[in-house]
């Protein structure tokens, strides 16, 4: 079996927990030889992230992770507000609400599953290029954001430092596209 093939939806499902973001559920999943698992998913609406470079610099957001009880340095992303929301426009609406830009040059560089063994979340990884200032727009209420700018000839040193996951791999995506410049 080749990756990327799609299993049958659950023959089963008892949702456990309606929550603001994710929702969980147990399922029972049929595999194509006959054997039934039982997997518990949290269901999420999808997301995107953006790798913001204004000049020679990344621009980047350091904030408050609760769940890890720390301050991490991350790439700007934002969850998709509405079914059928492109994730381009999330990407624009995120990107000016947390570093204060727009973009006239934007690239996706494909994206990716989160954590596919329990989550259903896939990222859409954006590459935003030509920045400029947006005025009017801020943050979320609840979100506490400091921009970081890091020298892109110093990229080798934050993708060493990054913890998170969906920053790792927009910097990767990044530095693959600088190299074959």
């Amino acid at each position: 079996m080749s990756g990327g093939e799609e299993l049958g939806p659950p023959i089963r499902t008892e949702r456990i927990h309606d929550g603001v973001i994710v929702n969980l559920r147990s399922s029972d999943y049929r595999r194509p030889d006959g054997t039934v698992v039982t997997r518990e998913v949290m269901d999420h609406p999808g997301a995107v992230v953006m790798v913001p470079v204004e000049g020679d610099h990344v621009l980047l957001v350091r904030q408050p992770r609760e769940a890890v009880e720390r301050f991490t340095l991350e790439l700007p992303a934002g969850k998709l507000d509405h079914p059928g929301e492109e994730p381009l426009e999330c990407a624009k609406r995120e990107l000016a609400e947390e570093v204060g830009r727009e973009a006239a040059v934007w690239r996706d560089v494909g994206g990716f599953f989160t954590a596919p063994a329990i989550l259903t979340e896939f990222i859409h990884c954006f590459i935003a290029t030509d920045l400029s200032p947006v005025d009017g727009v801020s943050a979320d209420e609840d979100e506490m954001i400091e921009v970081v700018t890091w020298p892109l000839d110093d990229l080798g040193t934050l993708i060493d430092r990054v913890e998170d996951a969906k920053t790792l791999i927009g910097l990767l995506r990044l530095e693959r596209e600088l190299r074959a410049r």
